[in-house]
């Protein structure tokens, strides 16, 4: 009765035990199956099962749904006065064991007790076990046991054995097996107990010299460390002072420039003004010499209709064939002094630029891209053009949710209704379907992903994004750690910072993303079949860290993405 009611007893101590903490039962509850556990147990075993929304029976396996409520156990209560009553009838005297007397994770525990184990309260060294209390009794009233060693608890016992006299533990060191073994075995084989002390003092010597050698080490290790901070120091100095030259250098040629700037600007204004009144004045006499010759015109006009007048005008008529007197412009034109000057400035802004480029030492890391290269350099247009900047990446098992089925290599990703068994990690994502990827993206990047299913998020972000909590902590794109684009059946939308912008293009299964860490420039093309780029969205941020591709999955099981191999 009692095994069915998922109750374990204890022969040796009369005690109705659970099976989940092997400990007496206190408040049993009952679960539909009829099986007893303590509250806090079965409580603790389902709550591990919340996220399957299905819950077992420890003893028997039965699955719930939905979660029972748990009833106390009227039944355990008759099978305990049964129980006792049984136990006084078999003349139980003395109480079973305390709780306390058993072996914990930092006992010694009996080597005899089945079941739970008791506490042990010595070893003996010739059965080389550990007894308890109870099964220590042979050992004082047998006189079987009157020759065996008995000794402390010790969980190493074997080890601290001589390997010769299995009676004796280890006190005395030998030279010869290079270990500690029993006094007896060492002065059967050296016939000479002083040489223990002989020993001692030889082994004393050898350490005092490696003392003196390790002391000589910090000596001459501490000189260098004192080398190195005077260093730093004279580092320092001069790292200081070349700053304040740099800074009093570069603002004394600052005002230079702007001095020179300032009478160029002046000179320019007054050619300008000179110019202008010139060409005005000019202006003004053309003019006038067009007004004059307007009104001799009208009077030709007037006397060639009156022919009584024309003949008494003749006078007048030969005045009027006088040609008066032309003005004509300069022919220098003025433009080219201003076009000599822009000239002029643009070859010395280059000459400049050349000088300074030259005349400061690199210090960036090798590997660092110059800024002058970043600011030249143009952004790829074609296909053939971003494969260039391509990367060959694979997905962190260490990130990847439960939820999400790792395969080709670690490329591919799906999306699958059954928990994998991958080992904890702490950056593990938790509360997301999500995975990032191995390699951390800086500078240029270019990778494509191949997706099926109903809905795929391609994302870029940073390392320390969370791995659980609220949806906007944790999930691509609803924070300021990610920036992702959503592509799914009826097209796409991108999100950063929980802010969602809609996106038209043509719909492909196969999607570009390229990275310009350095600039912050993020796009992302959708590929056709014929390696035709269409871009989809372009953004332009800054990025303060480096960047890790990552994929969320978040609808149906079987969506899955994967990281093409680009050539």
């Amino acid at each position: 009765m009692a095994a069915q009611q998922g109750i374990y007893l204890d022969p040796d101590n009369k005690k109705a035990t659970c099976v989940i903490c092997r400990g007496v039962l206190k408040d049993p509850v009952s679960i539909p199956c009829g099986h007893c556990f303590c509250p806090g147990c079965i409580k603790g075993v389902w709550d591990g099962e919340d996220r399957k929304k299905t819950y077992s029976c420890p003893q028997c396996r039965q699955t719930f749904t939905p979660r029972p409520v748990l009833l106390k156990s009227t039944i355990f209560v008759d099978f305990m006065e049964k129980l006792k009553k049984t136990g006084l009838h078999q003349g139980a005297a003395s109480p079973p064991a305390d709780l306390c007397c058993y072996a914990g994770p930092e006992d010694v525990a009996c080597d005899v007790c089945t079941g739970r184990k008791l506490k042990a309260l010595k070893s003996c060294l010739m059965c080389k076990a550990s007894y308890c209390e109870k099964h220590l009794k042979p050992h004082y009233e047998s006189p079987l046991y009157a020759q065996h060693k008995l000794l402390d608890p010790s969980k190493k016992l074997l080890e601290n054995l001589c390997f010769r006299h299995t009676t004796r533990t280890k006190r005395v060191f030998s030279s010869t097996h290079q270990e500690f073994v029993g006094y007896l075995y060492y002065v059967d084989r050296h016939k000479a107990p002083d040489k223990v002390a002989a020993e001692r003092t030889e082994r004393q010597k050898e350490l005092e010299g490696t003392r003196k050698t390790i002391q000589r080490k910090i000596l001459d290790k501490e000189k260098g460390v004192k080398v190195l901070q005077q260093e730093v120091v004279a580092i320092n100095g001069c790292a200081d002072k070349a700053v304040e030259d740099s800074e009093k250098t570069f603002t004394e040629m600052i005002c230079l420039f702007q001095k020179k700037s300032s009478d160029l600007k002046q000179q320019l204004r007054s050619k300008q003004e000179t110019e202008v009144g010139r060409v005005k004045e000019i202006q003004g006499k053309l003019e006038k010499e067009i007004a004059d010759l307007r009104r001799k015109d009208a009077e030709l006009k007037t006397l060639s209709v009156d022919n009584s007048d024309f003949l008494q005008k003749k006078t007048s008529l030969s005045c009027l064939n006088e040609s008066p007197e032309s003005h004509s412009s300069d022919t220098t034109s003025p433009l080219g002094y201003f076009e000599d000057m822009t000239a002029t400035l643009s070859e010395l802004r280059e000459k400049l630029h050349g000088i300074l480029n030259r005349g400061f030492p690199k210090s960036s890391p090798p590997n660092a891209p110059e800024m002058e290269s970043v600011l030249v350099a143009p952004q790829p247009e074609t296909r053939s053009e971003f494969l260039q900047y391509s990367c060959q990446l694979t997905l962190d098992p260490n990130t990847v949710h439960t939820h999400l089925l790792l395969s080709d290599g670690n490329r591919k990703a799906t999306l699958v209704k059954k928990d994998q068994l991958y080992p904890w990690h702490p950056d593990r994502f938790l509360e997301r379907w999500q995975v990032l990827s191995n390699e951390g993206l800086t500078g240029r990047c270019y990778w494509e992903v191949e997706r099926s299913g109903v809905e795929v998020f391609i994302a870029v972000a940073y390392k320390d994004i969370s791995r659980t909590g609220t949806f906007d902590a944790c999930a691509f794109g609803n924070n300021a750690k990610s920036w992702g684009l959503a592509s799914y059946r009826n097209g796409y939308h991108f999100k950063h910072g929980n802010i969602k912008a809609s996106v038209t293009g043509t719909w492909s299964s196969r999607v570009g993303v390229y990275l310009d860490q350095s600039t912050g420039i993020l796009s992302f093309y959708s590929v056709s079949e014929e390696s035709t780029m269409t871009l989809l969205h372009k953004v332009q941020a800054v990025f303060t860290q480096p960047l890790y591709a990552g994929f969320r999955l978040p609808n149906t099981k079987g969506d899955a993405v994967e990281l093409c191999t680009l050539e």
